[in-house]
């Protein structure tokens, strides 16, 4: 370069001097090849690098994050890889093929290097990863639903795709808690009733328990009407009340083998327990890697736009009409990114007067809808109400439809507040000036609450009537024993009542509903009333929330009727043919579609929801109300949780003391204190990493500004030589 090159290039601030005041410059190689000092400290970035270099290069290195420059790239990355060869895979390793043969080649001799024991380790290793990725890759093929799903993703993408991923997690889960449930409650009752086994049951005696309390007539006998079968297989009444569907069939307190007694209320009680705890570790487990990418897609609006507009196509979309969809759901998703930035520059620009008037209105527009629940939730109180006063009437005294109305009238009420809501909340959500965004949420949390507080209201009004004691014999069974003599099996039987009920409602939407609607759009759309009906879309929400509602009622039900999970469990699966045939020939996809990690997460959230509303009566059904003297496993047992301090006090002394000392206050609270601790240091944790994430988010933006300022130094320099040229 040049000395009057040289010279024009200033010492102090570099880029913020006009153009007309910039000398010339030479594009000479020595130019690029040997850049002096003061022109590298020109760069925008150099000064925040320079403040923070010191304290980077530190942390990083200790951390193991240090950005290495291109140049020494490979070298850094060889030396990494043949230190941990032993432990990772070149698989992980983003190099091509002959970088990975080389890099096994230094594998093969190092290994010659190391002692036999050593050696046979590292073989011992590759086996087993080997064997691992290869019962991997078998266990895919053997995945339930695999290919329908795969068809349902190509042609409708992944948001719809999530749906029916969901629902077979759900049949899973359903089938692994009847597994349960049957292994350790059914299979000893069966092998001892068929006499599989040499084994014999163990009666429970009745321990200063009044006469009146164990009464538990179980139906008529005499002529019984054909339609009554009917009504006993939709309501669990009759003869399903005396199976082992229901809670009533265990009144059994052990069961007896050669060498040992079975505890069957123990079992009972820890299967139930078991269930819920699995739900819990499982829905946790799958929802943690859809709250990361939702996190992350959620944290910058800027990102948000820059995954739509670059990674936002499905490439698993194969059908041209699902690709024109998508199209116009990326059109949907950036109209209502615009429309929520020109919302938020609206809010910024409101005065006080307008922000007292829209608080006010929503004010008012959530009074409306908090209206509408409780008249919703005192109708299912009513109905539930008047069906258990009612139902106690003798067959014979009814026709058939009112009896069958009688003893679905809560479901009725419940389906119906469900099928009327959504509607009113769609109306008034309009009004209360949210973003679309926010609407699709707050309408969708509204709808979760309304699905799955109607049956929590069921549930506590049964249990109201159950303690509401009137006379003596109430006093001192402790709970309404001449309308519940066995009130569990009752609470069983409206939990089988309500999934009977909604299955039946799905399959006659799917085909008196939508199956005629789309013959009428197919050969009627003339019509403009037809026209203006279309043809049913595939709604998400909507059908996920159905699918929650339905587990809601099994995890509530399952310790009332221990077979209803399997009952769930073919539900689902027909369910999820039905869903299928809907989508491929009366549905259409919504355009507003879900991603896939979006979706799942959000599934995940509404069912963990779901069932921390189911827990809350099941916990207070077993430690608060009494349980039944005439049916049951606990007839012997004030509560149903009282097993657990009986069967603690045949341990050992030892064991016992240290069970008490690990469920008293001297133990649970230095444990809870130690849990916020570790609670704190993963906060603090997170934060220097948020922080070290803003940093690196900093280094990148000042690096594009390098990337312009250079740019714009060399446009400056072409043009100066151009005009020597000129000049010359």
């Amino acid at each position: 370069m040049s000395d009057s090159s040289v010279s024009a290039l200033p010492s102090g601030r570099p880029s913020r001097q006009p153009v007309g005041h910039q000398e010339n410059l030479s594009l000479d190689s020595s130019c690029f090849s040997s850049p002096p000092v003061n022109f590298l400290q020109e760069l925008p970035s150099y000064r925040s690098v320079a403040r923070r270099r010191t304290n980077i290069l530190s942390r990083d290195k200790q951390s193991g994050i240090l950005l290495k420059p291109t140049d020494s790239y490979s070298s850094q990355l060889e030396g990494g890889i043949t230190e941990n060869l032993s432990n990772q895979s070149l698989r992980k390793y983003a190099l091509n093929i002959s970088e990975k043969r080389r890099l096994r080649d230094i594998q093969e001799t190092q290994m010659k290097y190391l002692c036999e024991w050593d050696q046979w380790k590292q073989y011992s290793s590759k086996s087993w990863k080997r064997f691992l990725e290869k019962a991997r890759e078998m266990t895919t093929h053997l995945e339930l639903w695999r290919e329908d799903i795969r068809s349902i993703e190509g042609k409708f993408g992944t948001g719809i795709q999530s749906y029916f991923s969901f629902l077979r997690f759900l049949v899973l889960l359903n089938l692994v808690i009847f597994l349960i449930i049957f292994m350790f409650v059914l299979l000893p009752v069966l092998l001892t009733k068929y006499k599989i086994t040499n084994s014999s049951f163990v009666l429970i005696p009745f321990k200063d328990v009044d006469i009146q309390c164990t009464l538990y007539p179980i139906s008529s006998s005499g002529l019984i009407y054909f339609y009554s079968y009917v009504i006993d297989l939709l309501s669990g009444t009759g003869f399903l009340e005396e199976t082992s569907l229901f809670y009533g069939h265990y009144t059994i307190d052990g069961i007896k083998f050669q060498n040992f007694t079975y505890d069957l209320p123990l079992a009972y009680l820890l299967s139930a327990i078991s269930c819920l705890a699995l739900s819990l570790l499982w829905i946790v487990k799958r929802s943690v890697e859809g709250f990361k990418v939702n996190l992350i897609r959620s944290e910058e609006h800027f990102q948000s736009y820059c995954n739509k507009v670059f990674a936002g196509w499905d490439f698993c979309i194969t059908n041209r009409s699902m690709a024109n969809l998508k199209h116009s759901s990326l059109q949907y998703e950036l109209r209502a990114d615009l429309e929520e930035e020109r919302i938020r520059q609206k809010i910024a620009e409101r005065t006080s007067e307008e922000t007292i008037r829209i608080y006010s209105l929503r004010l008012f527009l959530n009074c409306i809808v908090l209206a509408v629940l409780a008249a919703c939730f005192y109708a299912i109180y009513i109905a539930t109400i008047f069906s258990q006063e009612h139902m106690k009437k003798e067959i014979d005294k009814m026709v058939f439809g009112e009896n069958l109305l009688i003893l679905y009238l809560p479901s009725i009420v419940i389906t119906l507040a469900n099928f009327i809501t959504p509607i009113i909340f769609s109306k008034i959500i309009h009004y209360e000036d949210y973003s679309p965004g926010f609407e699709i949420r707050l309408t969708i949390l509204r709808c979760v609450f309304m699905r799955l507080a109607t049956i929590c209201v069921l549930v506590f009004t049964l249990g109201s009537k159950i303690t509401s004691c009137d006379n003596a014999t109430c006093e001192r069974c402790g709970y309404n024993q001449k309308l519940y003599p066995c009130w569990e099996t009752q609470v069983g039987q409206e939990m089988y009542k309500l999934m009977i009920f909604d299955f039946i409602i799905i399959l006659a939407v799917t085909l008196f509903v939508d199956f005629p609607r789309k013959l009428l759009v197919t050969y009627c759309s003339s019509w403009k009333l037809i026209q203006c009906w279309g043809q049913q879309e595939f709604a998400i929400p909507d059908n996920v929330l159905g699918l929650v509602y339905g587990q809601t009622i099994c995890w509530m039900g399952a310790f009332f009727s221990p077979l209803l999970p399997a009952i769930a469990t073919l539900k689902l699966v027909i369910i999820f043919y039905v869903k299928e045939m809907s989508l491929l020939h009366t549905c259409r996809p919504s355009p507003r579609q879900f991603r896939a990690s979006n979706s799942n997460f959000f599934f995940l959230l509404v069912l963990l929801i779901g069932l921390c509303l189911a827990i809350i009566p099941l916990t207070i059904s077993m430690s608060r109300i009494p349980s039944s003297k005439a049916c049951g496993p606990f007839t012997n047992f004030n509560t149903t949780w009282e097993v657990i301090p009986k069967t603690v006090s045949t341990f050992p002394s030892s064991l016992q003391s240290l069970i008490h000392g690990v469920t008293s206050e001297a133990f649970a609270v230095p444990f809870f204190i130690i849990i916020w601790l570790v609670m704190f240091y993963f906060i603090a944790l997170a934060g220097a990493h948020k922080l070290v994430v803003v940093q690196l988010r900093e280094q990148l933006s000042l690096e594009s500004r390098d990337k312009r300022y250079l740019i714009q130094k060399l446009t400056e320099a072409q043009r100066d030589m151009r005009s020597q040229v000129d000049s010359a």
